[in-house]
C-alpha cells in the first residue's frame, strides 16, 4: 500500500501528466460548447401557442417529431415536412376544425383552417343563392364539431289591398315576414292565412284593409197635407190655407269599407235639422139646398119657363149621395213609410202615396172594387186604390199623410157610402 501512494504521489509530481489532464479537459469543454452552439433555435406556433427548441434535427418533420407534433391531413402548415431547418425558423401549425353543413337533410363534412365561418364559407364552395342564409352569423368563430344549417329562401306574394309584391323569406311565420316588410296592419284589417302560420314556398299573403267611416246623408222631410173642416165653404171645395214646406233630416251612418269599397251600411243616428211646416187645406162643408120655384100650372106657360131659370142647382164633386150605398166597417189607419212598408210608397195598383198622400183607402175588391170612390165617416172622400194582406171583408184601411196621424185614427167602427 505504501508503496503504492508513493507512485501517485510521484505522478502528480510529474509536471508533464498534471499538463496532459489539463489539456483534455480544456478540449472537452471547448467541444462541448461547439457541440452547444452548433444547434438550430427553432419557434414552433400551434394554436396561438409558441414553443422555441434548440436542436440538431436537419428537417421539420424531425423537429415536429422531436416534440410530439402530429400533423394531420387536413391542417395547416407554415412550412413543408422535409425543409431543412435553420436557425431562428420559425414554424406554424394550424389544426383543421370539422364543419357539418346540412342542407335539404343531407350533411356534409367540411375541415377547414379558418378563424370565423365567414373564411369558411369563402374558401367552400355551398351554393349559396343571394337571399339564402346560414343558421350561425358570418362572424361566429370556428369550433371543431360545429353544424351549419344552409336556410334555402324563396318567394312570397304579399298582396295588400290588391297591391302585390314578391319578396323573399327563409320561411319564417306570417308576423315575421310582415315585420321584416315594415308592413303595419290595424286592429280592423284581416290577413289569410293566420299571422301565426308558418309560410310555404309559393305562398299568397292577402291582407285585406278595413276601416269604418260615418257617412252623414241629408235628406229632405216631406212635409203632410192636414185638411181642416171650414164651414164658410161650400161643401166639395177646398182652399189652400198655407203652403207646405219640406223640412231636413240628417242620417248618419256607420260606413264598413273593405280595401277602400264599401260592404255594409247601417243608419245609426236621425238628427233632425229643420222641422217640416204643414200644408193646410181647408175643405169646406157648407150644404147648399136646392130651391125650386112653385110648380106653375098647365095654363101659365110664362110662369113655367120663369121658374126653370130661377132654379139653383148643386153639384156633388165626388159622386152622387142620392145613388150611393152605405155599409158600416171596421176601419183602420196606414201610412207608406211604416216599418213594414217597402219604402217606396206605392199601392197594389202603382198609386204613388208618397206624392199624393190624401183621399186613399185600401179594401178588400170582393167588397169594394178597386177605382171605386168612396165616402168614409171621419175620414172623408177617398178612391179605393190599394188593398192590404188583413184586409178582408168589411174592413177598410185609410191612408194617412203621417204615421202619426194614422196612429192618432186608431181603430173604430164607421159608415162607408160607396158611390156610384
Amino acid at each position: 500500500m505504501l508503496k503504492r501512494l508513493f507512485s501517485l504521489r510521484n505522478l502528480l509530481n510529474n509536471k508533464d501528466f498534471v499538463y496532459a489532464v489539463t489539456l483534455f479537459a480544456i478540449i472537452g469543454t471547448i467541444s462541448f460548447l461547439f457541440y452547444e452552439i452548433s444547434k438550430a433555435e427553432v419557434t414552433v406556433v400551434q394554436e396561438g401557442e409558441a414553443t422555441t427548441v434548440r436542436t440538431h434535427a436537419n428537417t421539420v418533420e424531425e423537429v415536429l417529431k422531436q416534440l410530439n407534433i402530429h400533423v394531420a391531413e387536413h391542417d395547416k402548415l407554415s412550412h413543408k415536412l422535409n425543409d431543412i431547418v435553420s436557425s431562428e425558423m420559425k414554424i406554424e401549425h394550424t389544426v383543421a376544425d370539422q364543419v357539418i353543413v346540412r342542407q335539404n337533410g343531407e350533411e356534409k363534412v367540411y375541415y377547414t383552417t379558418a378563424d370565423r365561418v365567414e373564411d369558411f364559407v369563402g374558401e367552400v364552395d355551398l351554393n349559396l343563392r343571394e337571399h339564402d342564409q346560414l343558421s350561425v352569423a358570418m362572424d361566429n368563430k370556428i369550433k371543431d364539431g360545429m353544424i351549419v344549417d344552409i336556410l334555402k329562401a324563396f318567394q312570397v306574394t304579399i298582396n295588400d289591398a290588391g297591391q302585390k309584391e314578391k319578396v323573399w323569406t327563409i320561411g319564417a311565420t306570417v308576423e315575421e315576414l310582415l315585420a321584416k316588410t315594415d308592413t303595419t296592419l290595424s286592429e280592423l284589417d284581416r290577413v289569410e292565412p293566420k299571422q301565426s302560420a308558418k309560410i310555404k314556398d309559393a305562398s299568397v299573403i292577402n291582407i285585406t284593409r278595413v276601416e269604418k267611416v260615418t257617412d252623414v246623408v241629408e235628406e229632405p222631410k216631406e212635409f203632410a197635407t192636414v185638411k181642416q173642416s171650414d164651414a164658410s165653404l161650400t161643401k166639395g171645395t177646398e182652399e189652400v190655407v198655407s203652403e207646405g214646406e219640406n223640412g231636413v233630416i240628417a242620417k248618419h251612418y256607420e260606413v264598413v269599407l273593405e280595401n277602400g269599397e264599401e260592404v255594409s251600411r247601417e243608419l245609426i243616428k236621425e238628427e233632425v235639422k229643420k222641422e217640416s211646416q204643414d200644408k193646410v187645406v181647408a175643405v169646406g162643408t157648407k150644404e147648399v139646398q136646392e130651391t125650386q120655384q112653385p110648380t106653375p100650372s098647365s095654363t101659365d106657360t110664362k110662369t113655367v119657363a120663369t121658374a126653370e131659370k130661377n132654379t139653383v142647382r148643386t153639384t156633388v164633386s165626388r159622386g152622387s149621395e142620392s145613388s150611393s150605398k152605405t155599409i158600416y166597417m171596421h176601419a183602420t189607419a196606414y201610412n207608406w213609410d211604416c216599418p213594414s212598408c217597402d219604402g217606396r210608397g206605392l199601392t197594389s195598383t202603382g198609386y204613388d202615396l208618397k206624392a199624393n198622400p190624401n183621399g186613399v183607402v185600401a179594401v178588400d175588391p170582393s167588397v169594394i172594387p178597386l177605382g171605386t170612390k168612396v165616402w168614409v165617416e171621419g175620414y172623408g172622400y177617398a178612391v179605393a186604390r190599394d188593398t192590404g194582406g188583413s184586409i178582408k171583408g168589411n174592413r177598410i184601411d185609410v191612408h194617412m199623410p203621417t204615421q202619426k196621424q194614422a196612429m192618432s185614427f186608431g181603430s173604430k167602427r164607421v159608415k162607408v157610402k160607396i158611390l156610384e
